[in-house]
């Protein structure tokens, strides 16, 4: 009842706060900041008292992205003076991107130990796989080129050590002449993902090396005799497990580094930011339903797969993903659901699995999404041949995300500091990531349930009348 209280009052205050701001900002009512700011202040009060209650980790984080709003408008002194905070939470970030990679990339080719024995359902998933994340990835770079959501940020206020700078042109290109100049860049960019050493790749974050590294180490153990490959991907598997673990220790540290992230962001760049964040969340629903509406149901259609009783068999298990924001959560479920809909046992325990490391749909249309917001909202106005290479890069490196909370935004800073975007605004970004991550976790569930019924079809292996006669539990 207590709890339930809290909860009423702060609905009451934010609801209060949220109509007087809005007033103030359309002229409606005049409001001098000596009223505002101790409004603010009063309202930070309960959240605080409020998030202590809940005592979650999600709610503090929202509550500090809000405290680092009044802080940015309120103290930007202070709000600069915080920037090593959310520089320090960046930093432990960078710390799991090599480990987490090589570990997921490694188990998720050769855990499934033989690829004799997997053999025609292991290529036909991949290539499955291959093309859904694609679509995705396009699918979100045309929709935040049409909406623009990270545009009209001022950038004159940021640091200049926060401002992207330009790649320092290869000597090389001036002795060639400019018919070349393309394929030189390609045949260069080629060569970038090739690691001289993988301690060294990991240490200065170079994320497609890592990537390269741990796929062919992957596909070389996938080769290798049981008894000798076994230790591995046992040390791979416990080293991916231990990186979940890590990160989710780090997320503690996630409402102090979002907080102080928000606050320097308003401090420096003002609160237009925010609309552009919340542009940024439209954006993402808008692109996730065009993908739902052009790439999953033309397939169901196409495999003639009942729709309605394909969405009774995931509902359940999408409702545990978009609740937990963890594909890993709604995983038994999911399984159990999409046996029962047809789909023989040893596919699913194949294609589920494997596709939370390599099909997670809703998680790579983020990734192309957020990449070219940071961008946008840097000023770097990116090329089409420089958005399909970020577009390219995401393709591979959204193949190791791992399917826990939040895990995304080590992807995505890897890939922005590989093409040089700044990595504070995606800071920023964590503060609105909860209400992200529930749609594309669930859209990520979809996408791996109905890639077991794709293949089960291709194999000619799938329960027709289970599907027709499905019932829920």
């Amino acid at each position: 009842m207590r709890k339930n209280k809290i909860g009423l009052i702060t609905l009451i205050f934010i609801t209060i706060a949220i109509l007087l701001t809005v007033l103030n900002q359309f002229n409606i009512v005049h409001l001098s900041e000596l009223f505002l700011m101790p409004m603010r202040w009063t309202l930070a009060l309960v959240l605080i008292i409020y998030a202590t209650v809940k005592k979650n980790l999600t709610t503090w984080i929202l509550i500090c992205m809000i405290l680092g709003v009044f802080v940015g408008l309120d103290f930007p002194n202070v709000a600069a003076a915080l920037h090593p905070l959310s520089k320090g939470f960046i930093k432990l970030v960078k710390t799991i991107v090599g480990p987490i990679l090589f570990g997921t990339l490694v188990y998720g080719i050769a855990g499934h130990s033989d690829l004799k024995q997997v053999g025609r359902m292991a290529w036909k998933s991949m290539l499955y796989f291959f093309c859904a994340t694609s679509c995705a990835i396009f699918i979100g770079l045309a929709v935040i080129n049409i909406t623009h959501a990270g545009v009209g940020v001022d950038i004159t206020q940021m640091p200049k050590e926060e401002l992207p700078t330009a790649k320092i042109v290869d000597t090389s290109l001036e002795k060639l002449p400019e018919n070349v100049h393309g394929i030189y860049k390609f045949t260069n960019f080629i060569y970038e993902l090739f690691p001289e050493n993988v301690i060294k790749s990991m240490y200065e974050n170079k994320v497609l090396q890592i990537v390269v590294f741990s796929v062919l180490f992957g596909i070389g153990l996938a080769m290798v005799e049981e008894k000798k490959r076994k230790p591995l991907v046992d040390f791979a598997e416990s080293l991916s497990e231990v990186m979940f673990k890590f990160t989710n220790i780090i997320m503690y540290f996630a409402p102090i580094g979002v907080g102080a992230a928000m606050a320097y962001t308003v401090g420096h760049l003002g609160i237009d930011i925010l609309k552009n964040l919340f542009m940024l969340l439209g954006s993402l629903y808008i692109a996730l339903i065009i993908f739902v509406m052009l790439v999953f149901v033309p397939i169901m259609l196409f495999l003639k797969i009942p729709i309605k009783n394909f969405i009774k068999a995931v509902k359940e298990p999408v409702s545990i993903a978009f609740a937990t924001t963890s594909s890993d959560a709604a995983l038994p479920k999911a399984m159990s659901n999409m046996e029962k809909f047809g789909v023989p046992r040893k596919i699913v325990s194949f294609v589920i699995p494997t596709g939370y490391s390599f099909n997670l749909d809703g998680t790579s249309l983020y990734l192309s999404l957020a990449s070219i917001f940071v961008a946008q909202a840097a000023g770097m106005d990116l090329s089409i041949g420089q958005q399909l290479a970020i577009a390219f890069t995401l393709m591979i490196t959204s193949k190791g995300v791992a399917a826990v909370p939040r895990a995304s935004l080590i992807v995505l800073i890897a890939t922005a500091e590989q093409f040089g975007l700044p990595v504070f605004i995606i800071a920023a970004i964590l503060g609105i990531d909860e209400l992200m991550d529930m749609a594309r976790t669930s859209v990520n569930v979809i996408g791996n349930c109905l890639a077991t019924v794709v293949i089960a079809k291709w194999e000619k292996e799938f329960d027709n009348n289970a599907a027709q006669n499905f019932v829920e539990d």
